[in-house]
């Protein structure tokens, strides 16, 4: 395919993703002060027990244009799958860069907020999902919020000295990661999002001191279940990261599985018109039920 061909489907696929109407929640909760401390809750359609809960965390580069409202028609796509689902907002860059684009991520609030909201969350579930199943939890995240998923389920194998770090593992089934920026190094190398990873970090001065912190590529083994999800023609998050994770994984003498789609670029995967979609629900599936 040539790159003009790969760049007009990339757009095709980013349209049609984007092309859906967000779709309100059945409930919002708040779990801190600030107005983007904030959870959607999608109640589970259809009959049934108490439905597992699929934490989503969305994608966006952590940059402040994008959130959880264009991820919104994924978490009701998996509602209707007959899971209960929690989206989380989360605070993301403010102000401009150098070459004009959002900064990406606030470093320490968008960690503290995930954290926030994944120790909220059982609680709050338990109150806004009565058709839920807390005990029953896989987290999820798209690209940036695929790191962000990765990293909030090693929060027990931090650095010592970190504020995130707990004293055990996270009560989860297990994490699925579509098209993640799974490794930092990597993704910088790459230029991913246009510089974000760096960004992430605090940019030249901060990205060695604080990726033993924030890369979850550095952050193995976990012993918790984990699936990534990557789409073979991903131009926005290429192949090569998520493959540098598992990588990473083996040599820490953990399997992770890799899931690789053909035919499908970055946005099918969290888009309910594509057939990578039904692959993710499925892979939620086998670690959720």
């Amino acid at each position: 395919m040539s790159d003009d061909s790969a760049a007009a489907r990339a757009a095709a696929e980013e349209e049609s993703a984007f092309s859906h109407p967000p779709v309100e929640p059945d409930a919002t909760a708040v779990y801190g002060d600030h107005p983007d401390q904030l959870i959607d809750f999608y109640a589970p359609r259809g009959e049934g027990g108490p439905a597992p809960v699929v934490v989503v965390l969305h994608g966006g580069a952590w940059r402040a244009p994008y959130d959880r409202r264009h991820i919104s028609p994924f978490a009701a796509f998996l509602a209707r799958r007959g899971f209960a689902v929690a989206s989380v907002e989360y605070r993301r860059g403010a102000g401009e860069s150098g070459g004009g684009d959002p900064v990406a991520g606030r470093w320490p609030d968008t960690f503290d907020d995930v954290c926030a909201a994944l120790d909220a969350l059982p609680e709050l579930a338990r109150r806004h999902l009565p058709a839920a199943d807390p005990r029953r939890m896989v987290l999820t995240g798209h690209s940036a919020g695929g790191h962000l998923a990765l990293w909030a389920a090693a929060r027990h194998v931090l650095p010592a000295d970190s504020p995130w770090r707990t004293d055990r593992p996270a009560p989860l089934r297990g994490v699925v990661a579509l098209a993640p920026i799974a490794d930092l190094a990597v993704a910088d190398k790459l230029d991913v999002c246009g510089g974000a990873t760096r960004q992430l970090l605090g940019g030249e001065e901060g990205f060695a001191e604080r990726q033993p912190y924030a890369d979850p590529a550095l952050l193995l083994p976990t012993g918790i279940a984990t699936v990534l999800v990557q789409g073979r023609d991903d131009s926005d998050v290429p192949q090569a990261v998520a493959e540098s994770y598992a990588e990473a994984a083996a040599k820490a003498g953990e399997v992770v599985g890799l899931t690789l789609l053909a035919d499908a670029g970055h946005f099918p995967l969290i888009d309910p018109a594509a057939d990578a979609c039904a692959v993710v629900a499925e892979e939620i599936a086998q670690l959720a039920w």
